[in-house]
This record gives C-alpha cells, sequence and structure tokens, in this order.
C-alpha cells in the first residue's frame, strides 16, 4: 500500500510558464479520495492552467504527479483518460451538429463487424443520467439544447467513460441559478458515489455549500488550502485576493432622468421553434437608472437583446434611442447613435480572438480619425497607445500588453477588455448581458462598480443577469421575463429573491406598465 494513498491525486510542487508569465509557480494540490476539492482564485491566477496540466493538455516545466500514491507522466489528455481522469471545460468541447449520444461516445465507439453499437450506448447513457440525475434528450443535437443540458452531456461523457477524478472548471458560469443547484446535488451525488473532484471556481457561496475542502491560488502561487466547515466567505476571499472585498455592492439613491430607450411592442421570432422568442414586449430604460431584466435562461432574454443591438431583425414594433427611431438601423449605425453592447457570449459576439488585444479594444471604433488615416490605413502607434490607456485603466492583465493574442488571455481578462471598449465608447445606453458571468468577487465588485458609475453620470445600463443576487445588489427596476414576455415590475427595495422566482419560474405574473 503506497503511504499518501488517502490521496486519490497529487500535484506536488508544479511550475508552468508561458511567454511574460510564470501561470504555476510551485503549486502543490492534494486531492482525497470522495472529496470535492474547491480550487479557488482570481481570474488570471492559474486555476485552469494547473488543471490543463493534470488533464495533460499542458506539460510543467517542473513538478510531479501521483495518482493513489504513484507517479504518473500524463503527456495527453488519452494518458488522462486512461488514468481515469476527466474534465468538463469552462468552454464545453461538443460537436454542435452531433446528438448528445454522438457527442457522448465520440473517440470511444462499441463497433461490431464495422457498424456502430449505439443501442448498448444508449442503454449505458439512460442508466448513468438515472443513477446519477443527469436528465438529456440522447437525440437532442447539441445547437438545440440549453447550456446546462450541454453541460450535462459534457458530465456524461467522463462518467461514460468510466473516470474516477472528474475536474469540473467553472462549471458555473454558464449556469441558471436552479441548474445551479441541480449541479450542486450531481456533484454530491458523485462524491457519494466514490467520485473524486476537483471543482474550480470563485464563486465564494458555491464553495461553501458543496465543498469539503479548498485551495487557494493568487497570482499562480499557491496560499494555503482550509476545511470548509472551518471558515467562511469573507476569510476565503481575503485569501484570494490578498484584501477585503465588498461583496455586495452600495449605491445612493438617484431620481431617473429623461427616457434613453423606448421599446414598443417588440416581437422578435425564435430560431428554435416556431412562436416567437419575444412576444410584444414594452418598457423604458432613462437616464441615471440601472433596469434589469431577470429570468432562467432561454426565456427570451438573448432574442431580445438581439432584437435591440441589430443582431436580429425584430418583426413587428420600435425601438427609439435617444428619440432616434433605431427600428432598421445596422449595428454601426446603433452603436455610433450611443449604443453599447456587452454581449452574453464574449468569444462568438465579443471578441475576435486571434487578434491582438489592441485590435480588439478598437473594434467598433477602428473607422474613426483617431485610429484610421484617410486613405483608410490604421495607425498602428495611436491604435497601441489607445490600448495602453484601457490596459492600465481597466487593468487587463496579459502577458504582452496590447500584443497579446486574445485567445491567450483568461476568460475574466477578455470580459474587462469587452467592458473598457463598451464603456469607453461612452454611450448613452449601455447594454450588459451577464457581464459578470464566470468572474471572480474582485472582478464582480469592480464590474458592477463600472455600471453603478454609468448609471451615477446619468446614462441608461440595461443589464440582463441570471444571478438574482446581482439583479438585487445594483439594479432600480427590475422586469422578469417568462416565455418571451415581461411579466412583472418590481422594486428591488420592495421584493424578495423568492418572489422573484415564483416570476421567473411563471408561477405568478402581474400587468406592468410600460
Amino acid at each position: 500500500m503506497a503511504e499518501n494513498s488517502e490521496y486519490a491525486i497529487e500535484m506536488l510542487g508544479i511550475t508552468k510558464r508561458f511567454p511574460g508569465i510564470i501561470a504555476n509557480d510551485n503549486v502543490t494540490i492534494q486531492l482525497k479520495k470522495g472529496e470535492i476539492h474547491a480550487l479557488l482564485g482570481e481570474n488570471g491566477a492559474g486555476k485552469s492552467t494547473l488543471m490543463s496540466v493534470l488533464f495533460g493538455l499542458y506539460q510543467a516545466e517542473e513538478g510531479v504527479i501521483k495518482k493513489d500514491g504513484k507517479e504518473v507522466q500524463i503527456n495527453n489528455p488519452n494518458d488522462a483518460n486512461d488514468l481515469g481522469i476527466g474534465m468538463v471545460h469552462q468552454h464545453f468541447k461538443l460537436v454542435q451538429c452531433f446528438s448528445v449520444l454522438d457527442n457522448i461516445i465520440l473517440g470511444v465507439e462499441t463497433v461490431k463487424n464495422g457498424f456502430l453499437q449505439k443501442d448498448v450506448a444508449r442503454k449505458k447513457i439512460l442508466e448513468l443520467s438515472e443513477k446519477y440525475g443527469l436528465k438529456v434528450d440522447p437525440d437532442a443535437k447539441i445547437e438545440d439544447i440549453t447550456v446546462g443540458m450541454q453541460q450535462r452531456t459534457e458530465i456524461l461523457k467522463m462518467l461514460y467513460r468510466d473516470n474516477e477524478i472528474l475536474i469540473f472548471d467553472e462549471p458555473t458560469a454558464v449556469l441558471t441559478p436552479a441548474e445551479i443547484d441541480e449541479l450542486m446535488q450531481i456533484m454530491k451525488n458523485l462524491a457519494k458515489e466514490g467520485k473524486s473532484i476537483l471543482f474550480i471556481s470563485h464563486k465564494l457561496a458555491e464553495i461553501m455549500s458543496v465543498a469539503d475542502r479548498c485551495s487557494v491560488l493568487r497570482r499562480g502561487k499557491y496560499i494555503g488550502t482550509v476545511n470548509i466547515s472551518e471558515t467562511n466567505q469573507e476569510e476565503l476571499s481575503k485569501m484570494m485576493i490578498g484584501r477585503d472585498v465588498q461583496l455586495v455592492a452600495t449605491k445612493e439613491d438617484k431620481t431617473p432622468g429623461e427616457v434613453i430607450l423606448h421599446v414598443e411592442n417588440m416581437t422578435v421570432p425564435s430560431k428554435l421553434h416556431k412562436n416567437n422568442a419575444v412576444k410584444d414586449v414594452s418598457f423604458d430604460v432613462r437616464e441615471g437608472e440601472i433596469v434589469c431584466i431577470a429570468g432562467i435562461d432561454g426565456n427570451g432574454q438573448t432574442e431580445l437583446v438581439y432584437g435591440l443591438s441589430g443582431l436580429e431583425n425584430i418583426t413587428s414594433g420600435k425601438i427609439t434611442l435617444s428619440g432616434k427611431d433605431i427600428t432598421h438601423a445596422s449595428i454601426r449605425e446603433r452603436s455610433t447613435s450611443g449604443m453599447s453592447h456587452i454581449p452574453e457570449d464574449r468569444h462568438k459576439h465579443g471578441l475576435v480572438l486571434d487578434y491582438s488585444l489592441a485590435y480588439n479594444l478598437v473594434l467598433q471604433r477602428y473607422f474613426e480619425p483617431e485610429f484610421s488615416s484617410k486613405f483608410g490605413f490604421l495607425k498602428k502607434n495611436d491604435i497601441n497607445k489607445y490600448a495602453d490607456k484601457l490596459i492600465e485603466q481597466y487593468d487587463i492583465r496579459s502577458s504582452q500588453g496590447a500584443e497579446t493574442v486574445t485567445r491567450s488571455m483568461s476568460g475574466g481578462n477578455q470580459q474587462k477588455a469587452i467592458i473598457a471598449r463598451e464603456i469607453d465608447k461612452d454611450p448613452n445606453l449601455l447594454i450588459a448581458v451577464q457581464p459578470t458571468r464566470g468572474l471572480d468577487v474582485g472582478a464582480i465588485e469592480y464590474i458592477h462598480r463600472q455600471l453603478i458609475a454609468r448609471r451615477d453620470e446619468g446614462h441608461a445600463v440595461l443589464l440582463v443577469s441570471l444571478e438574482l443576487e446581482e439583479v438585487m445588489s445594483i439594479s432600480d427596476r427590475i422586469l422578469v421575463m417568462y416565455e418571451g414576455e415581461i411579466v412583472g415590475e418590481f422594486d428591488p427595495k420592495k421584493t424578495t429573491p423568492e418572489e422573484l422566482g415564483l416570476y421567473m419560474a411563471g408561477a405568478k405574473r402581474k400587468e406592468v406598465g410600460a
């Protein structure tokens, strides 16, 4: 019996370097058998890098990995799989046009006489989904299902391969509150069945509710490991950030001014089914207020924003921005008329990942005289100078400054880049969709302050969020969306998350004054 066999996995003295940055600096993490071990840290602290080393996506320059007390070599994800290590990545690795079933068996297909044995696979998948409470439709296409269902598919992929060590990289970043509760239960069930779980997160409440122990990384260095039963959120946030963090946003009362955004009877079609995704919706957003659209994912919020920002044509209704009819305006026209948009999917609609950080920061302004000559040539020096100013002002961390390829940055710093670009345009209306999705408490605190500052300067902010805490904390008015309609309007001071939850689930509704 190896002496440390109480540990399923040990990562001892791991160091991983990239050009200009040490992502992991002599980090040691020990995962006990059957425990849920959280890995906590700010964006860019090195959490995902460390797990990518364990999964064989990267090779560490120094350090050893042990499984059940024996040293192992993990050169690629196949080695990790052979050792029973599985990973659900923050950005899922699924083939969009394949079914759930095909994605789960991809790479480990059962073949007989040259034919796929899908019936055997289907039986095993249904048994697993029953055992762990992971309900999925095996025949649905990935592109047609919710993010929560895609994540279940990823978890079933690991279980189908009989993995014993499960890595969850920011698993709740893309989920609704109800899906998060379900996932926490699923993780507990998995641990009960003897699986050992590494859970990367920076959401303190989740770690407190589900983890047994928590190890903290800060700027690539290991800070310490604590038992969850002996700590609290304040302690953890201090370990993570190195200072006390304000966990609840504060803002002064303000009387809203003129209407900036006026939406009248807007209807937006759905790509998924024949019904409309947004049905005859009307509301206003005024100067000096943050209006929040709350709701469970998939109730038309995405299409509402697509309609407002011009990503999708609306079938009826009227949109007015600062008195100007922009119902049929192009995306650039809306942008130059004073609308900014922090999109829901930063990779799909927010950034060109293979461009430099500098080019991403001028994506919507490169045609202005400041950045481009009258012959259409880009002024690279001026663009870099502008980028340096935003990098400094918004604390965007990257290994090579303005020249950094955006794809190589951490998710939180990619998000900060989008926020810097959209706020620096000084818009009358800022549409922020899930602006803190997948961010740590330090970055969330920062972004909330930016949104409140926009409001305090007399601009209008439309926030779309699935995080009830965020909704309650920073909005001045809350509109709840359910099945494409606004079913209630609330004052955050006079409502509770429980009441909002009933409207979000469709159990209650009230008439809303436009």
